[in-house]
Order: structure tokens, then C-alpha cells, then sequence
């Protein structure tokens, strides 16, 4: 709304629409970030309490996991959108590290409004946190650990810090043990970098044994099963087609009709699809496939064909699959049964059908050097199987960090409780209204070692006076919080190790996600298609009705 010098009105924004601007805004977007972050602090570290979260369908996950948390959570203000989206990209990322850098989010922006209310301008708040942020990762990247990508145990120990909040009681460590076997085997070297992409494994759940019975596949999972009870359930050296191409009669893209006016004829016409077929089970069978993995649909005599020729086939793998099956048997996909040639098949130890569970399943394993690899993974409950493909899904991805960036930190609040005492150093030396901004940013960091000693029932005061002392001390930096006994010790010999990769971007991402929150100062917000529906009075509806 906006006034002319007669005092006449003019409506500028659509009635309805609501404006909050300045302090008040800013106010506002601060606690709900803050709320989000309260939500998720007492999730962190190893003695983290769990969460229940019910979706509209009643669907129920129970998981401290700050991801799963924050997608589950049907975030209604732009704010949280905002949190949920910058949690997304940490785990995209790098696959760990979203609750630290949530709760980071929300301190920065807790120290902010601190600051705000003392008359600092959020322009300089965030150009300081910016230089802040800057500083925090040069000394990062000082305190960070090289370390030797092929070294199994510190890759053990790394995944095993990471799923430490998991409840996977005796199991994490067999669980670890599949995560360095399955990135091992998919790793690449391009140039003098190592690359792994983990959508090459692949995790499969079943319910039923234990997570103790979870192995690794070296080859592919196909959740089918084969298309004709005659054909075999199980081959040896297996020879693999892998076809984009349906093994039917494709109907014309025009409509036509045909006139046939004697059986003699009816059987002729018959006759030939059944040829075209034969034909194209005979292509396989001369290319020297006994199993024929198809993308698309096969005709019922095209099954019976292939069974008597003794090839196990499959129809309708998904594309995603198939990419799967080509890195790890060495196959080529062909589009056409026409151009199927021998040196485009792949190859197995064995290609199987099994049943697990109540479900039919089709294995292809034993592959010779598989650049794709499935993780079968067991347990007795479905939350029990969800929990364990998050923590394995997090093994994975920071035995993938540290592979393909070879530096650690020591965990258990060490690095940031060290990042922030140099921070404070670092202060001094930039002075004015920035060094307050920095030394909010050095306070926010400690928030981590404070939950984690809070999460665990130890005294914050007593625990941060005494992990403050011991890094002044030279080799301080490595100094953390034993969550189990409250004690300060070396993190490096205890094996609480996290990829510096991780570290670097939760402190990336919460700088630039609170940077962002304290530069707005104007919020509009319109009114919901369903509120104006219901705003309007019957007669306009039959008004607008009837123009239409």
C-alpha cells in the first residue's frame, strides 16, 4: 500500500498479500532457523537420541540422521526450504556432515542476532563471517592430516566414526568392512585423482537373517526374476547379452487392416512372426550368450524359444540397472538384435535366481574386475534395514571423501574447538565492528563440542574449560571429547577420524546459508491459491464461472 500527497491510496501488491520488513523480518527468519537447528542438535554425535517422524500418510521413520530427518520434516516457511535445500547439496556432496552444518546454521545466525542487536549492521556481520569462514578453512586445511588412501585401518576407522550414531550394536564393524571392499572396487584414477561415483553401488534390502548376514556383490542385484519357468535358474560362466531393444513384434506406427479370408492364411501370417522371432533368439544364440538381459518386453514364444535353447533371460531391467550390468561385466548395451556380436557380450561367474525373502531375485556376481558393485544387505525389522542403508550409505560416502581427498581431522569437537581458538587470535589482528563478527563465528564452532558433551550427559562448562586448556598445549589440536567417559583425549589415537572434505563443506555451507538469511530484509508473501479460493464469496465464483 502506497499514498499519493492527497492521502489517496494506491494498492501496489495483491490484497491479501502479507509484508514483513526490517528487524521484524530479519527476526523472524533467524528463529526459525534457529528452531530447525534445536530440532537437530540433540541427534548429534554417538549418544544422540533418535527421532520419530509420522508423514501425512502415516507412514512412520524413526532415525537420527540429519537428512533423513530434514526431508522427512514438511518444512512450511521459506527459511526451513532454505535449510532442507542447503542440507540436500552437504549430502549430495560429500554424504555426511548435514546435522553439523544445520546446527552451525543456526548458532552463526543466533550470534548474528546478538550482534544486531547491538546496532552492527548485517553488511558487516556477514563480511566478516565471510573472512571468518575464509581463515577457518585455511587452518583446516593446516591441522588436516594426510593421509594414505590404500591404508585400510584409517579407512576403518573413518567409516566407523561415521556411523557411530547408528544402533548397529556388533555389527558396524563388518558393516565398515563391506563399505572400503565396495569403494575399492569402484574407484577410478583420472590423471593423478582418484574419482569414485557412488551411484555405482548399488544397496539392495531384504528383510530376514541378520545384519551380520549383509555381504557384498561383486556384480549386480536384478530385483526380477527369470521370465519362463523352463529356462535354467542357474549359469555358470555366463555369457551376457545386455539388449535395449523388445524382443516382440512391433506394431506399425499406422493403422492398417488386412483381409485374411482362409485358415491356411491365418497360418502363414502366424508362422511368420513366429520366424522373426526365432530369428532374433537365434542371433543370440550364435553371438554365444547363454543369458540375455533385456531393457524391454519378450514375446511369450520368444520366452519358449529361449528356453529351449537353454538362455536364461530377464525383460524389463531398468535403465539404471543396465548401466550397472555394463561396468561390471564388461558388456556393450546394443540397441538391435541385428548388430549382437560376440565380443559385445559381458561376463560372469554365475548368473542365478534366487528367492529371499517372499521376493524372486536374479544375481549376477563373480565379475572379473566389476566397476559397479551391489551391497545386499539383511536384517530381521524394516527400521532395522533403513537405519543400516543410511550408516552404510555413510560409510560409503566418506571412505569415497577420503580416497578421493586424502586428509582427516581429528573428530570429537577437536577441530572445531581449534579452529575457533585460532579464530579468536585472528580477530585482533582484523579489529573494528569485523572482529566482532569474527569472534561470533569462533563462539558459533564451539556449538558442536558443546552439544556433543551435552548429548552424552557431561557437564559443558567443566568439559569445554578442560578441552580449551589442552589446545594450548603443543599437539592440542587433536585433543577431543571422549563421548563415553567425558574425558579429554587424543582423537587420533582413539580413531575418531573425519575426512577434512566433510568439515570444510558444513563450514562452506553454513557460512553461505547464513550469510544469506542475514541479507534479507524484506519478506512478501502472497496469498495461497487455496486462501484465495476460499476468501471469495459465492457469487463471484458463479462470476467467474460463467465467463469461462
Amino acid at each position: 500500500m502506497a499514498y499519493l500527497a492527497t492521502g489517496q491510496p494506491i494498492l501496489i501488491l495483491k490484497e491479501g498479500t502479507q509484508r514483513s520488513r526490517g528487524r521484524e523480518a530479519r527476526r523472524r527468519n533467524i528463529a526459525v532457523a534457529v528452531v530447525v537447528a534445536e530440532a537437530l542438535k540433540t541427534a548429534l554425535g554417538p549418544r544422540g537420541m533418535d527421532k520419530m517422524l509420522v508423514d501425512s500418510l502415516g507412514d512412520i521413520t524413526v532415525t537420527n540422521d540429519g537428512a533423513t530427518v530434514l526431508e522427512e520434516m514438511e518444512l512450511e516457511h521459506p527459511i526451513g526450504k532454505m535449510i532442507k535445500e542447503a542440507a540436500k547439496t552437504q549430502e549430495d556432496m560429500v554424504g555426511d556432515g548435514t546435522t553439523t552444518a544445520t546446527i552451525l546454521t543456526g548458532e552463526l545466525l543466533r550470534k548474528a542476532q546478538e550482534l544486531l542487536d547491538d546496532d552492527i549492521h548485517p553488511t558487516i556481520i556477514v563480511s566478516g563471517y565471510r573472512k571468518a569462514a575464509e581463515k577457518a578453512l585455511e587452518f583446516l586445511d593446516e591441522i588436516a592430516l594426510e593421509v594414505d588412501p590404500e591404508d585400510r585401518k584409517l579407512l576403518k576407522k573413518v567409516a566407523l566414526t561415521s556411523m557411530s550414531s547408528k544402533a548397529l550394536g556388533d555389527a558396524a564393524e563388518h558393516l565398515a568392512e563391506i563399505a572400503i571392499d565396495a569403494v575399492k572396487q569402484i574407484v577410478e584414477k583420472r590423471g593423478e585423482r582418484n574419482y569414485v561415483d557412488k551411484d555405482n553401488i548399488q544397496i539392495v534390502k531384504k528383510e530376514g537373517r541378520s545384519l551380520r548376514e549383509t555381504e557384498l556383490i561383486r556384480g549386480v542385484v536384478l530385483e526380477k526374476e527369470v521370465v519362463h519357468p523352463a529356462m535354467p535358474k542357474r549359469v555358470e560362466d555366463a555369457k551376457i547379452a545386455l539388449v535395449n531393444a523388445p524382443m516382440e513384434i512391433e506394431k506399425t506406427e499406422f493403422d492398417a487392416q488386412i483381409r485374411i479370408r482362409s485358415p491356411e492364411a491365418i497360418k502363414a501370417f502366424l508362422d511368420q512372426e513366429t520366424e522373426m522371432l526365432r530369428k532374433m533368439v537365434m542371433r543370440v544364440k550364435e553371438a554365444g550368450a547363454n543369458v540375455l538381459l533385456c531393457q524391454k518386453g519378450i514375446d511369450d514364444i520368444a520366452q519358449y524359444l529361449l528356453a529351449k535353447e537353454g538362455i536364461l533371460a530377464v525383460r524389463r531391467v531398468k535403465e539404471s540397472d543396465m548401466e550397472k550390468l555394463a561396468r561390471a561385466t564388461g558388456a556393450e548395451v546394443i540397441t538391435s538384435f541385428e548388430d549382437l556380436r560376440p565380443e559385445d557380450l559381458g561376463w560372469a561367474k554365475v548368473v542365478e535366481e534366487r528367492k529371499i525373502g517372499e521376493d524372486k531375485m536374479v544375481f549376477v556376481e563373480g565379475c572379473k574386475d566389476p566397476k559397479s558393485v551391489a551391497v545386499l544387505i539383511r536384517g530381521g525389522l524394516e527400521r532395522v534395514l533403513d537405519e543400516a542403508e543410511r550408516a552404510m550409505d555413510d560409510a560409503i560416502s566418506v571412505v569415497a571423501d577420503v580416497i578421493q581427498k586424502p586428509k582427516v581431522v581429528p573428530g570429537g569437537g577437536a577441530v572445531e574447538v581449534e579452529l575457533a581458538r585460532r579464530l579468536k587470535s585472528y580477530a585482533v589482528k582484523v579489529g573494528g565492528r569485523e572482529q566482532l563478527a569474527i569472534e561470533a563465528f569462533a563462539d558459533a564452532l564451539e556449538v558442536i563440542p558443546k552439544t556433543l558433551a551435552e548429548n552424552a550427559g557431561h557437564d559443558v562448562i567443566d568439559t569445554m574449560v578442560a578441552l580449551r586448556a589442552a589446545h594450548e598445549k603443543e599437539d592440542g589440536f587433536k585433543m577431543g571429547i571422549d563421548i563415553y567417559t567425558g574425558e579429554i583425549v587424543d582423537m587420533v589415537e582413539k580413531g575418531v577420524l573425519d575426512p577434512a572434505w566433510v568439515k570444510e563443506q558444513a563450514i562452506k555451507t553454513a557460512t553461505e546459508l547464513a550469510s544469506m538469511v542475514l541479507r534479507i530484509d524484506d519478506v512478501i508473501a502472497a496469498v495461497r491459491e487455496k486462501e484465495e479460493e476460499e476468501e471469495k464469496g459465492p457469487e463471484e465464483k458463479e462470476e467467474e464461472s460463467e465467463e469461462f
